[in-house]
């Protein structure tokens, strides 16, 4: 689809999904095992056709740089890239940071538009969904859109925190709601019945922002020519629908907002139901990620149930229920780990290293014997000695300890941090 430039919105500081993105952009936070955030939007645009992507970001961006590089290489005979696209000084802006998502779209636009393209395909890099683009693609054109933003239906009591809107009958976009409480009366938002039935809404159910925008290429140059505008939903689009065609796309797959700690928890650990409602493994549309040259796991008189373990881990006599493990994740013997994301590993450490390191104090990277991890985010590379206890639970408030934090109840273990063996948390 050489007519379509696509756009991923790396975030700001990620300060939502803190402390995981402490060393790393948002959208290269792991997610299930053994992918990274963006991973999921840049499949879904590989697998729509759309081959000619831009990651934007400004904060931490080396780990997020060195992913793509390393996993997005195209058939040097084909048409097709990935790059990332940092924040940056220039002589028509001497400003370095983005201020918003449209303002960091303003200020790479010169390269959309060197691109010959005609329409620019715009999404957050930090929600999951499968998504075909083609078909937002297809009634942008016959629409003869300006603009499209692709919706899903929210009932009432969920639509707290999104953008709200309301489309005519026809589907065309006539006001943006943006992040309604739960006391704001907004009836008047309700999609109309014919709207309803064709689509097959509930009568309490509510048109929100998925945050999928394809421009024309020209509209969108003429919205971004107002540099005070600087955030797609809060400034662009409100405007827009005011003068332009803005039409709705109706998504009715799963998608899932991840941006904060407790719903990048909750989205993660759905992954490992029966039948999850985002399933990983399609095969005509699979989620691409690094390819790694790792051993199969070792599973040493461990116990699991209902959980995800990605390649390359050791289990040496534990018990894992209802957990996520990432590459090389090691747990040693009696350790009981449940309801948890446990990241891995971006090395194994030898047993002469690890014999070392216990000399000094320093325990083995990974989970120490006879640990109990519960409901708690364990980031790569972390060292948790033996016999800790980290549990958390959903009222527990938000704290910072000594190698550890709680957020949204939940127990994280940053990357890198090292806790001393009996630590409770």
């Amino acid at each position: 689809m050489t007519r379509v430039f696509t756009v991923i919105l790396g975030g700001g500081r990620g300060a939502r999904l803190f402390p995981l993105t402490r060393h790393r952009a948002k959208p290269a936070v792991p997610l299930g095992g053994k992918y990274r955030l963006v991973d999921i939007t840049i499949s879904n645009a590989i697998n729509s056709g759309f081959r000619h992507i831009a990651v934007l970001t400004q904060f931490n961006s080396a780990s997020l740089n060195a992913h793509i590089a390393r996993t997005y290489r195209f058939d040097i005979f084909g048409e097709g890239q990935v790059d990332v696209l940092a924040a940056e000084q220039t002589d028509d802006d001497t400003s370095d940071w983005f201020r918003g998502t449209a303002d960091a779209v303003r200020k790479q636009l010169r390269r959309f538009a060197a691109a010959g393209v005609e329409h620019v395909l715009i999404l957050s890099g930090d929600h999951l969904y499968r998504m075909d683009y083609r078909e937002i693609y297809e009634r942008h054109v016959d629409m003869q859109a300006d603009a499209t933003v692709s919706v899903i239906r929210v009932p009432r009591p969920e639509v707290t925190g999104l953008g709200v809107l309301y489309a005519d009958e026809d589907g065309r976009i006539r006001t943006f709601r943006e992040k309604p409480q739960p006391d704001d009366d907004i009836r008047d938002v309700l999609p109309p019945p014919a709207l309803r039935e064709r689509w097959g809404l509930g009568p309490e159910d509510y048109l929100v922002n998925m945050g999928v925008y394809l421009f024309r290429l020209d509209s969108l140059r003429e919205a971004l020519s107002d540099p005070a505008l600087v955030d797609f939903g809060k400034d662009i689009l409100p405007r827009m629908v005011t003068d332009k065609r803005v039409i709705a796309h109706y998504f009715s797959g799963y998608w899932r907002d991840i941006g904060t700690i407790g719903a990048f928890f909750d989205a993660n650990l759905a992954l490992t139901e029966e039948k999850p409602q985002f399933r990983l493994f399609l095969p005509n549309a699979p989620i691409y990620t690094r390819q790694r040259f790792l051993p199969a796991t070792r599973f040493l008189d461990a116990q699991v149930s209902h959980s995800i373990v990605s390649e390359g881990c050791l289990l040496y006599g534990a018990s894992i229920e209802h957990s996520v493990l990432g590459i090389r994740s090691r747990v040693a013997q009696g350790a009981r780990v449940r309801d948890a994301i446990i990241m891995g590993a971006d090395y194994y450490e030898e047993d002469d290293v690890r014999a070392a390191n216990a000399a000094l104090g320093i325990a083995a990277c990974g989970i120490g014997r006879e640990c109990v991890i519960e409901r708690a985010i364990i980031d790569k590379n972390a060292r948790v000695g033996a016999g800790c206890v980290l549990r958390g639970r959903p009222d527990r408030p938000d704290e910072d300890g000594d190698g550890w934090y709680v957020r949204d109840g939940i127990v994280i273990v940053p990357k890198d941090a090292a806790l001393r063996d009996g630590t409770v948390v």
